[in-house]
């Protein structure tokens, strides 16, 4: 089964939430694609990031060419016009996005792009763009910690394909860039790892990584 290498974002609003955010999520690895009404900001993110364009938001016609049915998720992250934050989230909606995530800049913003369908929503006053970003990475792991500023353990699930193979006949470090550091086998947590022992699809893995490796981790 073919899988995309990277995971996929497209990040509305460059201010200095959205910057922070798409910047973040470049530096875990994955593909970000930002969008701003303001030519300037644009151009000012377009060498740090995958795909930088300047779009009316309120214009449904802006979103024509966008591609957001491959993104993985969509950050709604534009100020002062709510009737662009509202419409990006409509139509991230209909264009099947798994996950949406919207700032708010008060309560009854939080409550309308709960309503239309925005899956978390975070305050700016609470929720600085960086921590949000390394929220998005590590929100399909079950544990994550950041062990330095590259650096990262998380614990993992077994995919699919590695059932019934064992970690030497996966090479898990020359293919995936991962270290195996625990396995955890019907609940018990163990560093004394035989490798040549077949994995079981209940069991999951303590691995340590580079962040750059985190989204090709969750595909």
């Amino acid at each position: 089964m073919n899988k995309k290498e990277k995971k996929s974002y497209a990040v509305f609003g460059l201010g200095e939430f959205g910057r922070s955010v798409a910047l973040e999520l470049m530096n875990a690895g994955a593909d970000v694609m930002v969008l701003d009404v303001d030519e300037d900001r644009v151009s000012d993110m377009a060498d740090d990031v995958t795909l930088a364009m300047q779009i009316n938001a309120t214009e449904e016609r802006s979103y024509e060419e966008l591609g957001l049915s491959n993104m993985d998720g969509v950050v709604i992250a534009m100020t002062g016009c709510l009737d662009a934050c509202i419409m990006a989230i409509l139509e991230a909606k209909d264009a099947g996005v798994p996950f949406i995530l919207a700032k708010s800049q008060n309560k009854t913003q939080a409550l309308i792009f709960e309503k239309i369908g925005a899956d978390k929503i975070v305050s700016p006053e609470h929720d600085g763009g960086v921590r949000v970003a390394r929220n998005i990475i590590a929100g399909n792991f079950l544990d994550f910690i950041e062990l330095s500023n590259t650096l990262r353990m998380v614990e993992i699930t077994i995919r699919p394909e590695w059932v019934g193979k064992t970690l030497k006949e996966l090479s898990l470090r020359q293919k995936e860039k991962i270290n195996v550091v625990a396995l955890r086998k019907d609940g018990e947590l163990t560093t004394d790892i035989d490798p040549d022992i077949p994995l079981c699809e209940d069991d999951t893995m303590l691995i340590t990584v580079d962040k750059m490796y985190l989204t090709k981790l969750q595909q």
